[in-house]
């Protein structure tokens, strides 16, 4: 309670978030004890919620959200962009190379997919000016009509918005609520980042490993959340189940020592969760990718 400064209204709610937190911590010990995974699990500040209360909480209801059939201005897929690498080196990290801003918290609000639009134009802002900004999720929840706030969206709907919005606003200028306003407050404010078009990434693990050596890439994946609710630590490898949907933004990729080939990948759940807010998923074990990674990944461009 004290590390993550939670506060209950009475001695009822804190004695059954005490036990939910009991009942996750005795999960966590003995997923850990078993020793025979790629990962480690660990109490965060998602540890006194249930998991039915995260999925609600935390991620956007798959039967409340239609991928959209969009029509991408520079083709439809990674095989039409000139940046298409042929032969990709082993591994890519843009965090190091600078292109990725510090890991933000959505708090208790179905914005992921603003986070991941936003992290994925931030990147190839920096790759093609040398500037990093951190951008404006909430000029996405206010004024992109398209998808719906806290309640969830898609990433291409996003890059459409950005692209016929003349671009992003920064996160100084425009902070983040954590919940959808009235009005959309863009009047008079100055773009901190535009974008010419947007691209979706052809379904399979090779074509997104292609993209993601040119730039950070957004991309959606399904789970019902248990397991990745406590994730600490390590290359998670474990299928994702569905149910829900949650938008990420994969930012490199590469292998442990031990040979452990994985997709990093920055969220938007905070610092006090997985890496420092990062989790390396595995790499070229599922068809599709973990969790249907490279099954809907899309990323902008700027001519």
């Amino acid at each position: 309670m004290a590390h993550h400064a939670r506060s209950y209204k009475d001695d009822v709610e804190k004695a059954n978030r005490f036990k939910i937190f009991k009942q996750n911590l005795e999960f966590i010990e003995s997923f850990n004890k078993a020793g025979n995974h790629s990962y480690k699990l660990g109490l965060n500040k998602f540890s006194d919620m249930s998991p039915k209360e995260f999925k609600a909480t935390m991620l956007t209801d798959e039967n409340n959200i239609v991928h959209p059939a969009t029509k991408f201005p520079k083709g439809n897929s990674l095989g039409n962009n000139e940046s298409t690498v042929i032969d990709p080196p082993n591994s890519v990290n843009w965090v190091e190379r600078g292109a990725v801003t510090a890991i933000r918290d959505q708090l208790k609000c179905g914005a992921c997919w603003a986070f991941s639009t936003v992290a994925a134009v931030e990147g190839i802002t920096q790759i093609k000016t040398g500037r990093l900004v951190p951008l404006s999720e909430q000029q996405l929840m206010d004024c992109d009509e398209t998808n719906n706030g806290c309640g969830g969206g898609w990433p291409t709907k996003a890059f459409q918005y950005v692209q016929e919005a003349n671009g992003l606003m920064s996160e100084s200028d425009y902070p983040y609520k954590g919940y959808k306003q009235a009005t959309c407050a863009t009047t008079g404010g100055y773009a901190a980042a535009t974008i010419t078009g947007f691209d979706q990434v052809e379904q399979g693990e090779d074509a997104l490993l292609q993209a993601v050596t040119n730039q950070p890439v957004s991309t959606v994946i399904s789970l019902d959340g248990y397991v990745l609710q406590h994730y600490e630590s390590g290359v998670f490898a474990t299928d994702c189940g569905s149910g829900a949907s949650h938008a990420i933004t994969v930012v490199g990729y590469g292998a442990t020592m031990e040979g452990d080939k994985y997709w990093l990948v920055k969220n938007s759940w905070g610092t006090t969760w997985g890496e420092n807010g990062y989790i390396k998923m595995v790499r070229d074990v599922v068809e599709g990718g973990l969790c249907g990674l490279a099954k809907m990944a899309s990323y902008p461009t700027i001519d």
